[in-house]
């Protein structure tokens, strides 16, 4: 009689070649498309920047032109998707609900917004929301990263960490060329996450145990991401930082596309991307 060989259960719903194959080629058309659009997006939304701010004879004062965006153009935001705690256990949601917990979050918070510039509005602070959102992507796959080295989640997967990182590159890269456009107007660099959800990401991170928890969590602050970029592109006054927005956004998308191939699930759940979970340039604000 044949013994049944037992084989170790791979912590990933695809095959890994498949995941290493996507990954391969997000991080192709990335290089070949997306960035040199971004680069040539910024390049050109920077110099309208600095001709504005030459043309009005003041450093201190944004384009009547270019930066005219209304106050309420990223007002509609949601709370972050509850996903964000999906794998969180009974202990972990009855600390993060108490008291004491609840306190330091928004002492946290409001130390983070403390870190942002004070002046910003319209594309301009659209702009500092969008780098803060990608900080918080770098930080948050950073730390996962850290957890998998460090053995904390269990079996990992080579090409797990391979999109990781690679989705973390990116990010950084998309945090620069917002940062590129506030110094090009005079403004200080976004280095910090978005600070809204800053705290409630580490309390996910926390929970994370395993690369099932470590994707979902990935996955909700892509879907945020995106949705922001969706609602910022039909609100943004100017072309060029509308140009900015539009060549970002299909990569996050991509990156959430792989995450729910991590997952098992369906790759575009929707036929159209929502806009619920947009966050407002509020997050920016004490």
């Amino acid at each position: 009689m044949r013994r049944r060989t037992r084989s170790t259960p791979v912590p990933l719903a695809g095959s890994e070649s498949e995941l290493l194959r996507m990954t391969s080629e997000l991080d192709e058309v990335h290089h070949d498309l997306s960035l040199p659009a971004l680069r040539r997006a910024v390049v050109q939304l920077t110099e309208e920047v600095r001709d504005d701010r030459a043309a009005d004879g003041t450093a201190r004062r944004t384009s009547r032109r270019t930066f005219l965006l209304g106050s309420g153009a990223l007002a509609a935001g949601g709370a972050l998707l509850a996903a964000c705690g999906s794998g969180a256990s009974t202990a972990s949601t009855a600390s993060t609900a108490s008291t004491a917990s609840t306190a330091r979050n928004a002492a946290s918070n409001a130390a983070a917004r403390r870190a942002y510039p004070a002046d910003l509005t319209g594309d301009l602070e659209v702009a500092a929301l969008a780098a803060s959102l990608e900080n918080l992507g770098v930080s948050a796959y950073t730390a996962g990263i850290d957890a998998a080295r460090a053995g904390k989640l269990g079996a990992v997967p080579p090409a797990v960490l391979t999109f990781a990182k690679t989705a973390r590159s990116q990010h950084s890269q998309h945090a620069a060329a917002w940062n590129a456009v506030l110094t090009g107007a005079g403004k200080a660099k976004v280095t910090e996450p978005d600070p809204a959800l800053v705290s409630t990401v580490h309390h996910g991170l926390a929970a994370v145990t395993d690369v099932s928890g470590l994707a979902k969590l990935a996955l909700t602050i892509e879907d945020i991401a995106a949705q922001t970029y969706q609602v910022a592109t039909s609100a943004l006054r100017s072309a060029k930082a509308v140009a900015t927005a539009a060549s970002i956004q299909p990569v996050e998308l991509q990156h959430a596309a792989i995450l729910r191939f991590v997952l098992g699930d369906y790759p575009v759940p929707a036929a159209f991307n929502p806009t619920s979970d947009a966050r407002p340039t509020s997050d920016l604000r004490a």
